[in-house]
């Protein structure tokens, strides 16, 4: 089929350079609310963790914890109310009342001091079924880092219990804007991945758009028009150091690293107006050309190997997703059929699964298409869900959502078991980006 012109195509909803879809929001923490889990979820007790007065600053890491493991919607932890007892070792719990009030595992530990500015948790996993303890383990930190350590305690539980690498401990990025136009603050925002530590990274008072993490999550790479005109930035997260990298002619977009963060995947249109997918060395700045068609071409993802590039383009007529070797002159092969609109790949960390936006009669909606078989599953019914990005264990996939007319994001789980939305308490946030693991 003929490609569109540029006066008439049909718009990429998603496509990084539309500036339209970028509604008003404001800046909070995001709230997590599990609004589907699995119907067998695992009955848990967290019980509190022993303190370490005043050296742990007053965090309960019990709590963190277990609102990890609940978020999860694949565990359901017992009240700390309905506790008759507080053991904190296994070698003090009763296993046959815990059992009794129909828990299968149990959590217990405390938050040790035994050096000057650096703490210890040391927790135990039991298998209340059979009494044996399934993990003994202590994570070392320092105080200023304790929340993440909490976060790093509910990842080693998630990986014992279900196999799957936790990914509590990782951290998203993503796009708020404060205000009405004419005066508005676009954000740049960093939080852990329940929301807490909330942290900007840019501030403007013109659109930020498009993040994207470095597979070692120390670099954000992102588009901005602070100078008036697109141009993509990348920026060191730890220090703030930042520098330009693409402010060509036309539209700068849809910034993507490779796996070993030393290119950028971009869309650039030059003076002729038209997308099309190039790839910029971050050291020399040479650029290379990797597709050359008249339609749109845009918001290109990396395979984990670097080998392939997979994006968005309407040379079909209509948006679907395509794949090209990520070098100069090779041909791109189509991907996704059957649907009329597919956009925004995303791949799961192993490769096997691609996550994308699609549209049907009822609206847009986040899908993934296995990539041995074809096969393409529908995983939200929302009228308006879109910019997917993958957890780093390939689990979830958080993306952006509308709620009652405000926006949220919202993150499903891999197998659409388990859904949640993550609330900001006073206005609308968009373009989630899920970070890497830390290292």
């Amino acid at each position: 089929m003929a490609s569109m012109t540029a006066s008439n195509r049909l718009p990429l909803r998603l496509l990084a350079l539309c500036l339209v879809l970028l509604a008003p929001m404001a800046r909070a923490d995001l709230l997590i609310d599990v609004t589907r889990g699995v119907t067998d979820a695992m009955p848990i007790a967290v019980v509190p963790f022993a303190r370490a007065v005043p050296a742990d600053g007053g965090l309960d890491v019990g709590a963190v914890v277990q609102h990890d493991l609940d978020s999860s919607g694949r565990f359901k932890s017992m009240e700390r109310r309905d506790m008759l007892t507080q053991p904190v070792r296994a070698r003090d719990v009763q296993v046959a009342d815990w059992r009794a009030a129909r828990n299968d595992y149990m959590v217990v530990g405390r938050v040790v001091a035994a050096v000057p500015n650096e703490l210890t948790i040391e927790f135990e996993l039991l298998n209340l079924l059979s009494g044996q303890v399934l993990l003994e383990q202590r994570v070392t930190t320092s105080p200023s880092t304790l929340r993440f350590a909490a976060h790093r305690v509910a990842d080693l539980i998630y990986e014992r219990l279900t196999g799957i690498r936790g990914a509590f401990s990782t951290r998203i990025a993503y796009v708020s804007v404060d205000g009405g136009a004419p005066n508005q603050r676009y954000q740049l925002l960093l939080a852990d991945s329940d929301g807490e530590n909330l942290r900007t990274i840019l501030e403007s008072p013109q659109p930020i758009m498009s993040p994207s993490w470095s597979a070692d999550g120390e670099w954000l790479a992102y588009v901005s028009f602070e100078n008036h005109a697109s141009a993509v930035y990348v920026q060191r997260v730890r220090t703030g150091e930042r520098r330009m990298v693409s402010a060509r002619a036309g539209i700068n977009g849809a910034p993507a690293f490779s796996p070993d963060g030393r290119k950028l995947a971009l869309t650039l249109s030059g003076t002729s107006g038209n997308p099309d997918i190039y790839v910029l060395d971050l050291a020399t700045q040479g650029l290379t050309r990797i597709t050359e068609d008249p339609a749109i071409d845009t918001e290109a993802a990396w395979s984990a190997d670097g080998r392939f590039l997979f994006f968005t383009s309407d040379r079909a007529g209509g948006p679907q997703v395509y794949r090209v070797a990520a070098q100069a002159g090779e041909q791109a092969k189509r991907l996704t059929f059957g649907v009329p609109y597919a956009a925004r790949p995303r791949l799961s960390a192993d490769g096997s699964q691609l996550a994308l936006m699609m549209r049907d009669g009822s609206g847009y909606h986040i899908a993934v298409q296995d990539l041995s078989s074809g096969q393409l599953r529908v995983l939200t019914r929302g009228a308006q869900d879109e910019s997917p990005s993958f957890a780093p264990n390939g689990a979830q996939i958080m993306y952006a959502s509308r709620e009652r007319g405000q926006g949220v994001l919202a993150a499903v789980s891999s197998d659409g078991q388990v859904s949640q939305r993550l609330k900001s308490d006073r206005g609308e946030v968009r373009e989630p980006a899920w970070g890497p693991f830390p290292n």
